[in-house]
């Protein structure tokens, strides 16, 4: 039994790889650049994680998904394999602890997001380790001809200036044949050997059904199917909707949108997760690295953007190679909706620029002028203020950071921070005197640590809950502590910054 046999014995209990994964093995275990496009479900993490055990060194992954990267580094973590990943928001001494760790810890794999690869401490950490090759997961996003196409992938090649003789395995569930060159070439690759899986599967169902009543429809499906399930719709709205109309009919269902904080997306996925609600309704946000085998049914409500997300959406049923099936539900007005969408979501090109301009008139700079550092932006007010719609707008700031006019880095992540200034002592005196802020008061000192010392990070959202209160109110006592002397208090308003490149 070969090397990789074993490991895949050892770790994943399974006796024989799935075809093309050991011709996949064997080319990254021989030093060549590889391209892996294979169906969802077919099995790419082990692609590079069994070589990568095989290999001396860290497998540097990088992937697109916080989510996802818990979820793998969870997974490696439960085989006994040692992994690790650079959380967001981690300190300068967290960072150098975390890379210590790995070089001293003999850990196998380190996972991080494209944005935290730009940091220059992280990459002056990373030419120090012992890399046994780079793996790029969701590798599409790299290219512009991508539907998912995320900007800080184009600046992944800096590890080529950092380890030159790193070799690359890029690996994806979705790509064209253009796609699949503009991979290629962003990241260098030598002599590149692509494998290509099909995308059809034996048993996947795939079902249309023309229905004037499509809720209807819906019901009739889940009263005769207890599988868990994914239904796909255009709107973030109707993810609410329909979750709702499905639990008021005793469908346990959960929804999920990209406007949802990130606790909000974490119980979501968690509940679906664990089967508490079964149904998950989403828009395509509800994408990348969902690795649930069982999925026995997707329905798509709504006509689905284009054929790729299609294919990937639908592949998400049956990856434990049982029975599923993929629904698509239509009537005659799909069609002119799915048009009239369009007209409301994708700008034109006098959109484009006025957005553009407006731009310039929020951060009160002059046209062409280019300010150094980033710039904090909230999308809701932005579109508030200049009465745009949501959706174009950030329809725009794709176009605009795509073509390499702005730079957009969500801060989702990012937290407001306080540090006391009085002594625990004249707090307790402060408390006794504002009884109303007493309880609330005890509550910080209670959930976080070295208040005294230094500033730190905090989740208004969080003491709201603690203190059955609303957001709103603890920045409102936290404001007030600050006026008082109490405490300093740096909120983050932002949901992302944004640079400009070029006037």
């Amino acid at each position: 039994m070969s090397d990789a046999n074993k490991t895949l014995k050892k770790y994943w209990n399974f006796s024989t790889f799935i075809e093309p994964q050991g011709e996949i093995i064997q080319a990254v275990l021989d030093k060549k650049d590889v391209i892996a496009l294979l169906p969802t479900g077919g099995g790419k993490s082990i692609c590079f994680q069994v070589p990568a055990l095989i290999k001396e060194g860290v497998c540097l992954v990088i992937s697109p998904l916080i989510s996802l990267i818990q979820d793998q580094v969870e997974n490696l973590k439960k085989r006994g394999i040692k992994a690790t990943s650079i959380q967001s928001g981690a300190s300068e001494n967290e960072i150098l602890t975390l890379f210590d760790n790995i070089k001293y810890g003999n850990y196998k794999f380190l996972y991080i997001s494209p944005e935290r690869l730009q940091n220059t401490l992280i990459q002056k950490k990373i030419k120090q380790l012992t890399i046994s090759f780079i793996a790029v997961d969701e590798a599409h996003c790299i290219s512009e001809w991508g539907h998912d196409f995320r900007p800080a992938f184009r600046n992944i090649t800096i590890l080529r200036d950092l380890i030159p003789d790193v070799h690359f395995i890029a690996l994806t569930a979705t790509a064209n044949k253009r796609v699949l060159l503009d991979i290629e070439k962003s990241l260098n690759l030598k002599e590149t050997n692509i494998f290509k899986k099909s995308f059809f599967k034996e048993h996947l169902a795939y079902q249309i059904f023309t229905v004037e009543d499509k809720l209807k429809k819906l019901q009739q499906i889940f009263s005769k199917t207890k599988k868990t399930g994914i239904v796909y719709v255009n709107s973030r709205k109707k993810t609410v909707q329909i979750a709702q109309f499905l639990n008021l009919n005793n469908f346990k269902s959960s929804f999920y949108h990209g406007g949802l904080n990130t606790s909000e997306k974490e119980n979501a996925f968690k509940n679906w997760m664990t089967e508490k609600t079964p149904i998950m309704v989403a828009t395509n946000a509800f994408g990348m690295g969902i690795d649930k085998e069982n999925v026995g049914i997707v329905i798509h409500f709504d006509i689905p953007y284009s054929i790729e997300n299609y294919i990937q959406e639908a592949g998400r049923a049956g990856r434990n190679h049982k029975k599923a099936f993929a629904v698509l539900l239509k009537n005659d007005n799909d069609i002119s909706n799915q048009i009239e969408f369009e007209k409301k979501t994708v700008p034109n090109i006098k959109e484009v620029k006025e957005i553009h301009r407006k731009l310039y008139q929020y951060f009160r700079i002059s046209l062409g002028e280019i300010p150094e550092n980033s710039l904090g932006f909230n999308l809701l007010e932005f579109s508030k203020i200049y009465d745009f719609s949501v959706s174009k707008v950030d329809a725009v700031l794709r176009i605009l950071a795509n073509n390499s006019i702005i730079e957009i880095t969500n801060t989702y992540n990012k937290k407001s921070s306080i540090i006391f200034h009085e002594t625990s002592k004249n707090i307790t005196f402060y408390a006794i005197n504002n009884i109303y802020l007493k309880n609330f008061i005890n509550s910080i000192l209670r959930t976080y640590t070295g208040l005294f010392e230094q500033e730190v990070k905090i989740d208004e959202f969080l003491l709201a809950k603690k203190n059955n209160m609303t957001s709103t109110q603890v920045i409102g006592y936290l404001n007030r502590l600050e006026k008082d002397g109490i405490l300093s208090y740096h909120r983050v308003q932002t949901d992302s910054e944004i640079r400009f490149l070029i006037p």
